[in-house]
């Protein structure tokens, strides 16, 4: 039986569990409440068929040999950690975590054009990472976002930064465009995970770890519309409370003529899915789309004349990282 597409999932919890998860976390610190994790990533393993199927999918593209059991729970456990992890950044409880960048100097080039600058992410990690690093920066971080099918845990966890309100835009709304465009005419940046949005965003399949994908065309249309430079992020959990965000150069501008703007956006969708392709390979555990991405929706196929056109960017040298050690508050 063929599931939904992810947009029209509800995100599972009990609002009463979840609750409690998070008092005791934030009432008896980051060790403690790590605890919980084993027995919340044991029961998803265990209950969540779709999820191990989807785990399973996955981790057969990315690695050098066919997935085990333990991997699909390593897999759904680096997920459980990112997403516990999440309170406590929402919560300014940030004590021992280190995030680590590299690139960063891509991102100052981008915002020194005084366009703003829009940041093309995917479910690869944590998007929290980035905002946690956006608060130690002058430049403010907004997030366009998909939440209708918010649960349990995203609202009450949310809860715990009362201003994030004000840095997510909701995609769909009547005004989401303008919020965009007024940000970037601030030099704000604009964070989007590219990799997946709404059903009604139109969608195009280019390959992807060995097979055709669809993903959405809205990013590079918007990025296009607005004229804005585009940086590719990646913030990667390496281990406990242990992050690194990656930035590259992506387009100081991208540009969808006209005349042949099919077979363009097929090329640029390409350079994203290729770079995405590598940070999968290269953490391929940091991977949270627990569905079939393969085959989750139908697909409109990219032009055979450009879909496999590789127009790859550059490996980002991991020679220099800097590093924001946040101290506890």
């Amino acid at each position: 039986m063929s599931q939904p597409p992810w947009s029209e999932r509800r995100e599972r919890g009990n609002v009463r569990l979840v609750r409690l998860m998070i008092r005791l976390s934030l009432r008896f610190g980051w060790g403690a409440g790590q605890l919980l994790i084993y027995p919340t990533a044991l029961y998803f393993f265990l209950f969540s068929r779709h999820a191990r199927a989807a785990s399973r999918g996955f981790l057969a593209r990315v690695l050098s040999r066919s997935p085990n059991a333990a991997d699909v729970l390593r897999h759904i456990f680096s997920y459980s950690c990112v997403l516990f992890d999440r309170i406590f950044l929402l919560a300014d409880r940030r004590g021992g975590f280190v995030i680590d960048e590299t690139g960063l100097a891509e991102l100052t080039r981008a915002l020194t054009q005084s366009r703003g600058c829009l940041l093309f992410g995917a479910h690869l990690g944590s998007f929290e990472a980035l905002r946690c690093m956006g608060r130690q920066s002058p430049v403010p971080v907004k997030v366009l976002m998909y939440r209708g099918n918010s649960g349990p845990y995203t609202n009450l966890v949310e809860a715990l930064d009362p201003s994030l309100c004000h840095d997510i835009i909701d995609i769909g709304e009547p005004d989401s465009m303008l919020r965009v465009r007024e940000s970037l005419q601030r030099g704000e940046m604009v964070g989007i995970l590219a990799d997946r949005a709404p059903g009604s965003d139109k969608m195009l399949a280019v390959p992807f770890l060995g097979a055709p994908a669809a993903f959405p065309t809205g990013p590079l249309r918007l990025a296009a519309a607005l004229g804005a430079p585009v940086v590719l992020f990646f913030g990667i959990r390496t281990g406990p409370r242990r992050y690194t965000i990656y930035f590259e150069h992506f387009a100081d501008r991208v540009a969808l003529d006209q005349g042949d703007r099919a077979a363009q956006t097929a090329i640029w969708l390409q350079r994203y899915t290729n770079r995405l392709e590598h940070y999968c390979r290269c953490y391929p555990f940091n991977w949270f789309n627990f569905y079939d991405f393969w085959d989750d929706r139908p697909q409109s196929s990219a032009p055979q004349s450009t879909a496999h056109r590789r127009a790859p960017l550059p490996v980002p040298a991991r020679g220099r990282r800097n590093r924001l050690s946040i101290a506890d508050r």
